[in-house]
C-alpha cells in the first residue's frame, strides 16, 4: 500500500451535508469527496482509487472488476447488500461496515413513530396552528382515540443490539415486551423469547429490527398480517423488503390492521404512485431513523478508523473474512 493512499467517498452527501468534518478521512490520505455518483461516472471517479467509500452507491462485480487498483471498500452502513462481496473477496478485497453507530437513534425514532400513531402530537399540533383549538366551544378536543402504551404488548422481531435498546425503552413506558429471533442467545430480564406467530398473534405492536436476508423477504405479508390483531400497529426502522407493500397497504385501507409508522421502503425513493403513500394511517419518514447528528459523527469517525485499522495491516469489522 502507498504511503499515501488515495481516497474516494462515493456518496457522502447524506452521511455529512456539511456540518460534519472530513478530517478524519483526510488525515489518512489523499481524499476525494462526491455528493453523489451515478452508476455510468463510478469508474471514472474511482478508477485510481485504493480506497472506495460507499452508502448506496452500488458496487457490484462489473464495477469492481474495473477498479484495478482497488484495496478496501468501506461501507458507510451497517448493510452491506450494496456491494457484491464475493467478487471482492475473490480479488482479496476486504470489505468493512459499522454495526454499531445508530443503535440509539433507531431505537427513538421507533418510538417517535409509534408515540405519532398513538398520540397523534403532530396532527394535533397542526390543527392547532390552524385554528380549531382558538375556534372550539371546548377546552379540549382529539380526532380519534388515544392510547395510552402502559400495559400494550410490543412484539420485537430481531432481538440484536437495536431491538434490546426498544425493548429497554418500550419497558419503560410499562408495556410488556416479547421477542423473536432465531439467533438469540438468551433472553433479557423483562422480556420473553417466544416463535414468530405467538408474537403476532400476542402484539398490540409489532416492531422489525432484523437484517434482511433471502429468507425473510417479505416476512410482513397477508398471511402474517392475517395472524396481527387489526388493532395493532407495524412499526418498520430496519429494511424496507421484510415487508410485502401492497399487501400492507391492503390490510390498512381495508382496517384489518389499525396502522403503521414505516422509516424504510423496499425503493427509496419510492415512486410517486407508491401503494403505501395514499394507504390509511400509514406514517411513512425518509429513511431518517439513522440521520442524527451524533450518529453520523458516530458513523464517520468509525468509516475513518475502519480505514486505519486497514492501512495498518489489521483490519476490522470485515465482513467478506
Amino acid at each position: 500500500m502507498k504511503t499515501e493512499p488515495h481516497i474516494v467517498v462515493l456518496d457522502g452527501h447524506t452521511l455529512n451535508p456539511g456540518d460534519l468534518s472530513w478530517a478524519p478521512l483526510e488525515a489518512l490520505g489523499a481524499c476525494t469527496v462526491y455528493p453523489r455518483t451515478p452508476r455510468e461516472l463510478i469508474v471514472e471517479r474511482a478508477r485510481d482509487a485504493d480506497i472506495v467509500l460507499t452508502n448506496k452507491t452500488i458496487l457490484d462485480r462489473d464495477i469492481i472488476g474495473q477498479l484495478p487498483r482497488l484495496r478496501y471498500i468501506g461501507v458507510i452502513a451497517t448493510g452491506y447488500n450494496v456491494v457484491d462481496v464475493a467478487a471482492a473477496r475473490e480479488r482479496d478485497i476486504p470489505v468493512t461496515n459499522v454495526p454499531t453507530y445508530g443503535t440509539r437513534a433507531v431505537a427513538q425514532m421507533t418510538f417517535a413513530l409509534l408515540l405519532e400513531l398513538t398520540q397523534q402530537v403532530g396532527h394535533h399540533a397542526r390543527t392547532v396552528r390552524e385554528g380549531r383549538w382558538s375556534a372550539s366551544p371546548d377546552f379540549s378536543y382529539w380526532d380519534s382515540p388515544l392510547i395510552e402504551l402502559d400495559g400494550l404488548t410490543i412484539g420485537l422481531i430481531g432481538f440484536g443490539r437495536i431491538g434490546q435498546a426498544v425493548a429497554q425503552l418500550a419497558l419503560a413506558f410499562g408495556m410488556r415486551v416479547v421477542a423473536y429471533d432465531p439467533h438469540a442467545r438468551a433472553s433479557v430480564p423483562g422480556v420473553a423469547l417466544v416463535e414468530l406467530p405467538d408474537l403476532l398473534a400476542q402484539s398490540d405492536v409489532v416492531s422489525l429490527h432484523c437484517p434482511l436476508t433471502p429468507d425473510n423477504t417479505g416476512l410482513i405479508n397477508a398471511a402474517t398480517l392475517a395472524i396481527m390483531k387489526p388493532t395493532a400497529f407495524l412499526i418498520n426502522t430496519a429494511r424496507g423488503p421484510l415487508v410485502n407493500e401492497p399487501e400492507l397497504a391492503a390490510a390498512l385501507n381495508a382496517g384489518r390492521l389499525a396502522g403503521a409508522g414505516l422509516d424504510v421502503l423496499a425503493v427509496e425513493p419510492p415512486p410517486a404512485d407508491h401503494p403505501l403513500l395514499s394507504a390509511r394511517n400509514c406514517l411513512i419518514t425518509p429513511h431518517i431513523a439513522w440521520a442524527a447528528s451524533a450518529a453520523r459523527a458516530r458513523l464517520l469517525a468509525a468509516v475513518a478508523a475502519n480505514v486505519r485499522a486497514f492501512l495498518d495491516g489489521q483490519p476490522v469489522n470485515v465482513v467478506n473474512g
